[in-house]
């Protein structure tokens, strides 16, 4: 499946995406080489190759959900370069 760069065209349209001609060859020719690859992956043989959704196994690195002790509001702001009692002392941002 070989793409024009009408469809290039097409697809930056939908994205609200303003894109020079020379900007629509470049990603013509990447998207066209992207399919060719796929086109040659499409002819291996994969009878017998069990469905995957990741290309290493994946497990759980959750720990287990369990009820302790919070931090502490002292323990909490005992770090912060600029404390004010019990509360982080930031930088203004809104004039």
């Amino acid at each position: 499946m070989k793409l024009s760069t009408a469809d290039v065209d097409y697809v930056a349209k939908l994205a609200r995406l303003d894109v020079t001609d020379a900007e629509k060859e470049k990603f013509t020719a990447q998207l066209n080489d992207i399919l060719g690859y796929i086109d040659k992956l499409n002819e291996l043989d994969t009878t017998g190759v069990a469905p995957m959704t990741h290309a290493i196994a994946v497990t759980n690195a959750f720990r287990e959900d369990r009820v302790v002790e919070s931090l502490g509001t002292q323990a909490a702001v005992a770090n912060a370069p600029d404390p004010r009692g019990e509360f982080f002392r930031v930088p203004k941002v809104i004039e």
